[in-house]
């Protein structure tokens, strides 16, 4: 009779502790008077995206003049889609060195360290202008990043490394293309580990908060890894829903009891 109250102060710690919330499961959880600061960080975050160091691009020069287009482009093996594979871009590609240049045949280095892609069009442009062609109706050229590559680890349905051929990526994007978090995830303190010129940086982003929009974390970079942390629940092995932890906590209860009796017993 006497251990009625430790059991029952034990069920109630193990229910509290082991199940995991819908708060920890929410995205972005929306609270009153947030719709105002919603808006303001979508148009925060619609800045175009600045190129940083060791990003790759990818530059097509078009003209009439096929000939002398040809001799300001590396020559890169195209599909029959006309499209250049991952790898034929990683060897044709113009990657920013740490000083910020790329460095385009006949026409040599270019600073683009935090300019837009469409800026760098501009440049090239402006160059090619100056120097070889005549007529600006006569030279199209199109500046892209080729391919955001991220790593994504942790309590992910899937870890790996991944390419999404877009100029921007939000976290939520790179997440689903690991199949999303799991259930014992850590939405609350995901870690982006960034590169830098003086090396690897960790920085922290709360997914369960309306404030994430707000993050300068909240578009990946390239070359990011994504970790999710796992909740304490894992690590106690109790399971992530209610039923889930009643079963555990009667299945220990009946091993306890078992044990009693059979202390009993001798």
């Amino acid at each position: 009779m006497n251990l009625k109250a430790p059991i029952s102060i034990l069920i109630i710690f193990f229910l509290l502790a082991s199940c995991v919330t819908n708060k920890d499961l929410t995205y972005f959880g929306e609270k009153e008077g947030d719709k105002e600061l919603i808006e303001q960080s979508i148009k925060l975050n619609s800045k175009p995206y600045r190129v940083q160091i060791g990003d790759l691009l990818s530059i097509s020069i078009k003209s009439t003049d096929a000939k002398l287009v040809a001799m300001f482009q590396p020559v890169a093996a195209e599909n029959a889609a006309g499209l250049q594979s991952e790898q034929s871009l990683y060897y044709n590609g113009f990657t920013v060195s740490n000083h910020g240049n790329i460095e385009i045949p006949i026409l040599g280095k270019l600073n683009v360290l935090a300019y837009t892609l469409d800026e760098i069009e501009g440049e090239i442009k402006k160059k090619l202008l100056e120097e070889y062609f005549n007529k600006a109706e006569d030279l199209f050229i199109v500046v892209k990043l080729a391919g955001l590559r991220f790593t994504v680890t942790g309590e992910v349905s899937s870890t790996g490394i991944y390419t999404l051929y877009q100029d921007r990526v939000n976290i939520i994007e790179a997440l689903a293309s690991a199949g999303d978090i799991t259930t014992v995830g850590n939405r609350k303190d995901v870690l982006i580990i960034r590169q830098y010129p003086q090396g690897q940086k960790i920085h922290h982003i709360d997914l369960t908060s309306i404030e994430a929009f707000n993050s300068p974390y909240y578009y990946i970079q390239p070359n990011d890894m994504v970790y999710v942390k796992p909740l304490k629940q894992k690590s106690l092995g109790t399971g992530t829903t209610l039923i889930q932890s009643i079963t555990t906590v009667v299945t220990v209860l009946s091993l306890i009891t078992s044990v009693l009796v059979l202390s009993r017993n001798l």
